[in-house]
């Protein structure tokens, strides 16, 4: 693998992983404290739950598979919890661990990026960690997003000084 492309590899890993960290922090910012552990029907985790699971996920597979910490993950707490954090601890639990995962990620040398381990029972190269991680994120930053605009019925503007419709183009790197 070109080393170049590597590195974009991971960098555009860890800025998607930020991106949706933000927009987490910014549901949390407009949440009301009581709509933390709500959640629409018995089918649907709570934002505290999403928070948790993303938490521990992260935990798993970057913190302890790629950096060599330990696995003491409990998946089925996570969804469980119904409550007993404020939304100051879910931030701080979530800021932290992206911090811890973020640093992670950027010291891992190319032999750990290609390594094998197992997760969860499954077998994973460091990179497969790092790209499970950034789409477990992106998914469930969807689901908080979509509990936080269904409580507030509100825009969350996270492109409101993006033009989407703009068109195309072609740009090279120097």
């Amino acid at each position: 693998m070109d080393d170049k492309i590597g590195n974009e590899l991971i960098l555009e890993s860890v800025m998607r992983i930020n991106e949706s960290t933000q927009k987490i922090i910014r549901c949390l910012d407009i949440i009301d404290e009581s709509d933390i552990w709500k959640s629409p029907n018995e089918q649907l985790n709570s934002v505290g739950n999403l928070i948790l699971h993303v938490c521990g996920n992260i935990g798993q597979y970057i913190i302890s598979s790629l950096g060599g910490a330990e696995d003491n993950r409990d998946r089925d707490l996570e969804i469980s919890t119904k409550g007993g954090h404020t939304k100051a601890d879910l931030l701080e639990k979530l800021t932290g661990t992206i911090q811890q995962a973020t640093f992670v990620i950027l010291q891992a040398s190319e032999e750990e990026l290609l390594n094998e381990r197992i997760v969860q029972g499954m077998v994973h190269t460091g990179v497969g960690v790092v790209i499970h991680v950034t789409e477990h994120i992106s998914y469930h930053t969807g689901q908080i997003i979509f509990l936080t605009k269904l409580f507030r019925n509100e825009d969350m503007g996270f492109y409101a000084k993006v033009d989407l419709n703009k068109k195309n183009e072609s740009r090279t790197r120097e």
